[in-house]
């Protein structure tokens, strides 16, 4: 157990009190190879098929992985909130998230662990900082946008909201009461903890995968589409920080709370001691 685990009262967390969720549309091109890399940091890895009509359950019918299928396609919120209770469920301690298209990479899940035993109660963003000239310049300016819009209803900020390879604390799953659909859902629920639970982000540097001209990976077309995701996340928080109020306030949080990086490295912040579990 850290120090700091040890201040909070919180538990020392292991593989095993994991379980990796991996939401899946039409992820037949890279799903196996996706459930492979969870398992082999992972023992308990759950796949939830949100419709697929290309046999992306079928992909992984012979490994260990538990499945559960959506008739028709009901997004990524649901898949999440899905997964979630089918997670604590099976007494998964934390939960991780995965995209099926291939683009995180198990391998940083450790780093993802560690990060939560630095940080107990934290959120743990996987943020893909690393190799960002791959990524295309419209999405960097987009997820730039978008964390300062998450900023105004979580009261902090935070290094790429959009990423969809996190840690979840399992208080933060738990949670029953979190609005919105698709990805509008895991914008939310960066908010609602904060709100509710004073639960706090802290962000991992890993690697931003793209097709590009210097790549042989193949990956699908991203289902998140910019200029509608981006419209419903941010009217989406817009008309929360309205019906709140207190503007003025909330930009003083915001600007008094910069985001927090866990870079053992120093390469993307100097290693520092872990702040407090609450948003102030």
């Amino acid at each position: 157990m850290t120090d700091n685990a040890a201040r909070s009262g919180a538990p020392h967390l292991s593989r095993d009190d994991l379980v990796v969720v991996i939401p899946a549309l039409n992820e037949a091109l890279r799903i196996r190879e996706v459930v492979q890399g969870a398992l082999a940091e992972c023992p308990r890895v759950l796949l939830v098929d949100d419709g697929s009509d290309d046999g992306t359950a079928q992909c992984v019918a012979d490994l260990p992985v538990t499945v559960l299928r959506h008739e028709q396609r009901m997004g990524k919120g649901a898949s999440l909130r899905d997964g979630f209770a089918k997670a604590l469920a099976m007494g998964a301690r934390a939960i991780v998230t995965m995209d099926g298209d291939g683009q995180h990479l198990a391998s940083d899940i450790p780093r993802l662990l560690a990060a939560a035993n630095r940080y107990p109660h934290h959120i743990v963003i996987g943020a893909r900082l690393r190799r960002r000239s791959q990524q295309p310049l419209y999405r960097r300016l987009a997820n730039e946008f978008a964390d300062w819009g998450i900023a105004w209803g979580t009261g902090y900020q935070l290094a790429d909201s959009q990423s969809g390879q996190r840690l979840y604390p399992a208080a933060v799953a738990a949670l029953t009461d979190v609005p919105g659909e698709d990805f509008v859902f895991e914008a939310q629920i960066l908010i609602s903890a904060a709100q509710q639970l004073g639960t706090r982000c802290v962000s991992v540097p890993i690697e931003s995968r793209y097709k590009c001209v210097h790549m042989d990976e193949e990956f699908r077309p991203s289902h998140f589409k910019p200029l509608r995701d981006f419209s419903r996340i941010t009217s989406h928080v817009v008309a929360g920080v309205l019906r709140r109020g207190g503007l003025i306030e909330m930009l003083g949080r915001i600007r008094a709370n910069p985001a927090l990086i866990d870079d053992p490295s120093g390469e993307f912040a100097p290693p520092m001691e872990p702040v407090q579990t609450r948003v102030p």
